[in-house]
């Protein structure tokens, strides 16, 4: 998979339309989209079970309703997620995974579950790194 597709250019900004960025670079976004701050959270937490918007809003934690509601649909444009709105009332509207949103999903899993096992080596090299930038600073 080319990750670039050999196009080089701006990476999308605010003057930036979404399928001018999706033309220059549909791989990419994609990644983006799956591996930003909340989207890896959005695709861990539904890999339980379907959530409702508020309750996968109080797993996650610390997330606002505006981004969690941005990174919903963009994961569901990208057919990741399945909203269900339900014809009641009150309105009831669930968020589950798709069959790509769940292999996507176990792949971030996997490389967060790395990372925890990890995480001790990499503040250990952290250290280093920063110790030896400040004696060069110094000396």
């Amino acid at each position: 998979m080319a990750v670039s597709n050999g196009v080089s250019g701006p990476s999308m900004g605010p003057s930036m339309s979404p399928s001018v960025a999706e033309e220059m670079c549909p791989h990419r976004l994609v990644l983006e989209h799956v591996t930003s701050r909340w989207g890896v959270l959005v695709l861990i937490q539904l890999l339980d079970r379907p959530h409702r918007f508020s309750e996968l809003r109080r797993a996650i934690g610390r997330v606002s309703e505006k981004m969690l509601t941005q990174t919903l649909q963009t994961l569901e444009r990208d057919g990741l997620v399945h909203r269900d709105a339900k014809p009641v009332i009150p309105p009831r509207v669930d968020y589950s995974l798709t069959g790509l949103g769940r292999e996507a999903a176990v792949q971030v899993r996997a490389l967060a579950v790395w990372t925890d096992a990890r995480m001790g080596e990499v503040q250990k090299a952290r250290e280093v790194y920063d110790a030896r930038k400040m004696a060069s600073e110094q000396g």
